[in-house]
């Protein structure tokens, strides 16, 4: 066994040491636990309900997030009243127990953090709602695993946008949808999101609504701009339907006049993809946006205005896009036959 290996192995045997003697000190916390003050399952359904409301109304969490929470607070919910265990509150066995049965599911690290956060902030809610501590020790967070974010190459890019080639309505569409997604490096449910009054064509600028009603200030000009004004111009009234005042002032719409949600986007992009010749499991919403972010970096972007654009709230994340670029460069100095 090579010193490397041996190192790596050292490492992993300290982590889930770490980890056992973490999960100790967690029994003995939950053992001195006075049992009172126990919900039942039915109670902790209404209190979900209210719980939606307070991270919308109180802590500024968008509908997507809110609604995340809670569908992670029901799969909680869930498991419990399936094995017979108490949902509230949490107990470190049956938090454990949660976690192995998300593992034989095969979620993400990423997911089950989330549900373990969405946990740790519904404790909290319950603590305020009984007006008094509770004390009850949080359940700890997993270990997220980073993964660098799957983009397009610009000659996949331009197959995705010739794929949208045509007058009609719902091509049309979709060119602008993928010319601003990629242009401006909006999310999709910033797409979704906008409103007519978002697009200043004058100015070239457009103001994208992102994670917390945040609002900022995108570059929108190029192909996106002229893109999205054909579509405005010569798409959009064809699709205007009887869907009601809710589409009035959305820019993007379904083929019965409805404002697109983020099932649509995925629709729009497998099935153009497929035209495309790029394979569904490579795409997903976010891809336009990390496709942007990546090639902007690689062709000298600094950091700083590329978080300002993409609305990052903390650099490390913008930062994810330069690791990802500096692989590509590697790989390209050792294997290219004229790097």
């Amino acid at each position: 066994m090579s010193e490397k290996s041996e190192i790596m192995d050292e490492a992993s045997e300290r982590r889930e040491e770490h980890e056992e003697e973490r999960g100790e000190e967690r029994r003995e916390e939950h053992e001195e636990l006075p049992l009172w003050n126990e919900l039942s399952i039915d109670e902790a359904r209404v209190l979900l309900d209210r719980f939606r409301m307070y991270l919308i109304g109180e802590r500024g969490r968008s509908h997507l997030t809110a609604e995340g929470y809670t569908s992670d607070l029901r799969q909680w919910l869930k498991f419990c009243e399936t094995n017979g265990l108490v949902a509230f509150p949490p107990t470190f066995p049956a938090v454990s127990a949660f976690r192995k049965h998300m593992d034989e599911e095969g979620k993400l690290r990423s997911t089950q953090q989330r549900c373990i956060a969405a946990m740790r902030s519904w404790i909290h809610f319950v603590e305020m709602e009984e007006g008094e501590e509770l004390e009850i020790p949080l359940p700890d967070l997993p270990d997220k695993t980073r993964l660098q974010p799957r983009i397009l190459n610009e000659g996949e890019i331009k197959r995705l946008m010739d794929a949208c080639q045509g007058t009609k309505p719902l091509v049309v569409r979709d060119r602008a949808i993928f010319e601003i997604g990629y242009g401006c490096g909006l999310r999709a449910s910033e797409i979704c999101g906008l409103d007519m009054l978002d697009l200043d064509f004058d100015s070239k600028i457009l103001r994208a609504k992102g994670k917390g009603d945040k609002e900022r200030v995108v570059p929108f000009l190029g192909e996106a701009a002229r893109s999205v004004k054909i579509y405005l111009e010569t798409a959009r009234p064809q699709l205007k339907g009887d869907a009601g005042h809710k589409s009035k002032n959305k820019v993007f719409l379904s083929c019965s006049g409805r404002p697109l949600n983020r099932q649509d986007m995925w629709r729009i992009l497998r099935k153009r993809g497929r035209q495309a010749g790029i394979a569904s499991s490579r795409l997903y919403p976010h891809i336009l946006r990390h496709s942007c972010a990546t090639h902007l970096l690689a062709r000298g972007m600094d950091m700083r205005t590329l978080q300002e654009m993409l609305g990052h709230s903390s650099i490390i994340t913008t930062q994810t896009y330069a690791h990802f670029d500096r692989e590509m460069r590697l790989v390209y100095d050792q294997f290219h036959p004229r790097a």
